[in-house]
Formats: C-alpha cells, sequence, structure tokens
C-alpha cells in the first residue's frame, strides 16, 4: 500500500511509482517521460519528486556514520529526496547493470570456450560507435591477449604500472571496453595517491601473486563478480545514509535467487548489444507486462555524470574546506595540494575521472564523522572496552599503522 506503517488502513490503496526529476540538469527527459507511460497504470500512483541545487552531488554532507565508506556518501541527500516520498517498502534497480550487462572482459571468455562468431556483434557495434574499422582488430587482439593471461602475470602487470604511474584514461565506450579487457587496472582515485601509497600496494599485489599461482582461471566471470560485489557493498553504504524511518529499501536484483538466475544466462547471450533491455522484456512479457515504451530498460550514465560535475561546481568551497587538513594526508596517502587541484579541475569542468574524487571525498568525510562521533565509540582492550563521552580529538599521524 501506498503509505508509511501506521498510517491509514492500506486498503485498496494504489501503489507508489516515484520518479526522481533533476531540475538543475537536464538529460533525464526521456527516462522521466517513460516513467510517466509506464506509471499512467490505473493501479499505480505516478509521485514526481522534483530537485534543484540542493539535491545535486556533494551539495548536502550531512548525514549518520555508516559501517563502512562508499562513494554513496556524496549522493545520500539526492537519494533521501526521492526515497522520502516513497511507502514503506521502497522498492528500486540498484545491481541491474551488474548481474545481467555483461562485462567487456567475458569476451576473453568467449574465445577460451571457443566461441569466436559470438564476438561478431558486440565488437561490431563498437566500431560502429567509434566509426573505425580498426575497432575490431584492436578488441579481439585485446580480447585474445587477456584469454592468455594468466591471474598471477596480471596482477604482476597491475603492480608494475601502480610503481611506474601509469594511469591512461580511457576515452569513449572503445577506451573504457579495452581498457576492461584486463585481469586488474588501477582505480580512478589511484592517480591522486603518493608514491609511497601505491608502492605498499604495489608490494601487496605481488605478494598475491606469490600466493596465487593457480585458482582463479575465467578473467570476465572474475571482473563481473568483482563490480557485483562492490555495488552490493555500495548500496549497503547507500541503505544507512539515506535511511528513511519506517521504510524498508529493497534491491530485487541483488537478492540471491535473482543473481543467481542471471549468472545462469549464457555469455553469449549477454555480450550482445542489447541484451539487458530484451532479457528484462521477455522476462516482463511472460508476467503478463507487455506495451513498454521504446528505450526502456537501458537509461544512460552521461546525465549522473553531468550532476556530478554540476554539483562539484556548486559545492567546490566546502569541499576545498574538507580538505584543507585532509586526514588522508595524515596518513600519507595523498597530499592535500594535489587534492585541492583536482577538485578545482573538477569543478571547471576539466576530463578527469570523477569516480575516483567520490572515492576520496566519501572516504575523507566518513573518516571525519569517525573520529567526531561522541558517547558511541568504545575503545581499550574487548576486556576492558569503555565508552568515550567526548568524542576522539584529530591529531596527526591518528591513521597511522598502529595508532
Amino acid at each position: 500500500p501506498g503509505t508509511l506503517l501506521g498510517h491509514g488502513t492500506g486498503a485498496g490503496e494504489r501503489l507508489l511509482a516515484v520518479t526522481f526529476n533533476d531540475l538543475a540538469v537536464g538529460g533525464r527527459e526521456a527516462e522521466v517521460e517513460r516513467a510517466g507511460a509506464l506509471a499512467a497504470n490505473p493501479r499505480l500512483h505516478h509521485v514526481v519528486v522534483t530537485g534543484a541545487e540542493e539535491t545535486l552531488p556533494y551539495t548536502d554532507l550531512d548525514g549518520p556514520l555508516t559501517d563502512e565508506p562508499g562513494p554513496s556518501l556524496v549522493t545520500a541527500a539526492r537519494h533521501r529526496a526521492r526515497l522520502a516520498a516513497g511507502s514503506a517498502d521502497h522498492f528500486t534497480g540498484h545491481g541491474a547493470r551488474q548481474v545481467l550487462d555483461a562485462h567487456p572482459a567475458r569476451l576473453a571468455d568467449l574465445l577460451m570456450d571457443r566461441k569466436r562468431r559470438h564476438l561478431v556483434r558486440p565488437v561490431a557495434a563498437l566500431a560502429k560507435a567509434d566509426g573505425s574499422v580498426m575497432v575490431t582488430t584492436r578488441v579481439y587482439g585485446a580480447a585474445r591477449r587477456l584469454a592468455r593471461t594468466p591471474y598471477r602475470a596480471g596482477l604482476e602487470a597491475l603492480a608494475e604500472r601502480l610503481m611506474r604511474r601509469r594511469f591512461d584514461e580511457p576515452k569513449g565506450a572503445v577506451g573504457a571496453s579495452l581498457a576492461a579487457l584486463t585481469w586488474a587496472r588501477p582505480g580512478p582515485a589511484a592517480r591522486w595517491l603518493t608514491g609511497e601509497a601505491l608502492a605498499e600496494v604495489s608490494v601487496l599485489l605481488q605478494a598475491e601473486a606469490d600466493r596465487s599461482a593457480t585458482g582463479v582461471q575465467r578473467p570476465g566471470d572474475y571482473r563481473a563478480r568483482a563490480a557485483l560485489a562492490r555495488h552490493a557493498a555500495d548500496l549497503r553504504v547507500l541503505e544507512q545514509a539515506a535511511e528513511i524511518r519506517s521504510q524498508r529499501l529493497h534491491a530485487p536484483f541483488l537478492d540471491n535467487q535473482v543473481v543467481r538466475a542471471c549468472r545462469a544466462l549464457p555469455e553469449a547471450l549477454r555480450v550482445q548489444p542489447g541484451a539487458r533491455a530484451a532479457i528484462l522484456r521477455t522476462v516482463l512479457e511472460g508476467a503478463g507486462v507487455t506495451g513498454l515504451p521504446s528505450g526502456w530498460g537501458a537509461p544512460s550514465h552521461a546525465s549522473s555524470a553531468a550532476a556530478a560535475r554540476a554539483g562539484l561546481r556548486v559545492a567546490a568551497d566546502p569541499l576545498l574546506d574538507l580538505f584543507s587538513t585532509p586526514l588522508l594526508a595524515d596518513a600519507g596517502l595523498v597530499e592535500a595540494r594535489v587534492i585541492r587541484e583536482a577538485l578545482r579541475a573538477g569543478a571547471a569542468g576539466d576530463p578527469i575521472p570523477l569516480d575516483g574524487l567520490a572515492d576520496l571525498i566519501s572516504l575523507e568525510l566518513w573518516l571525519h564523522r569517525l573520529l567526531s562521533r561522541r558517547g558511541t565509540c568504545w575503545t581499550g582492550t574487548p576486556a576492558r572496552a569503555r565508552a568515550v563521552p567526548s568524542g576522539i580529538q584529530p591529531r596527526r599521524g591518528a591513521l597511522a599503522s598502529g595508532a
């Protein structure tokens, strides 16, 4: 029913269909129009939540202390505005891309299974998007190299890239696909870490490579599982950061049975262009849902990136203040000057990895919340733990090893 628990009888009420419409950044007009067409069903009551600059990412960084940091901390207020208009049970589409879409590295899995003909359509789609016939050779060559590269060699290559600070940013769909055709690659925030931090990570990767001589065999399956795990971990952070009292947030695509069913789909089907929307349409037709509007099931990430850039521009001064004396710099992980330059570049619209900035900002924000908690932090050994009534005062080196 479309009411919170304890409000109204819930008898005969229409289900709520909530759509967020960003007034500060355009680009979602077609998606909102499709939502309106779906919500025209008489069994649904469509609520459109509008948000201006106050709901942009980074503009409202107040919130609870979550169990762990995550990029969702910088967009929690944006999600909370939408969730507040929902009912006692709010269903979302989180995880659809991760469980249904095929990671580009799955092209190497198809080569390992001697299913070369199934690479024709996805590679042709990339070539059409790039407008170059050489894309076919480049993508096929990269997939073939990955299929012949063992997991240990992939970790050693990543360790070498970190030591040499090679952070080539992929451009376009073809560049992103080629960059993804590896066992592992540096994260988006790696370019802003100090040399000491990168060296330590490189040593850890070398040690992991020595321990993992055998075991992981299929790069596509490995990369897809890792992407799903990262998204699910960030969703746990979002549930805590944007929690609405008396409301349960659901992500059906991340249900165990749904994940197992999606993993049973053939890789040859999942790598085809538009496979996600086609699979969902087939499933819904089996449940009696037909007449879905054109373009449904394949929203674009472009509007999210535009909103992130707009939020950086609006909240530039508070973010610069956050990194005036960052705790991450006290730990030796970043240099404050470098992060402030990246924030200014992002606010100016320069092409920088926005995901990396979101990771650093959310981690710095989470550390500040952790160190300022009062009355709910505990110290001492487990046998003699006691509450800290005055909180923990930030100090230089507080995050260093052994502190």
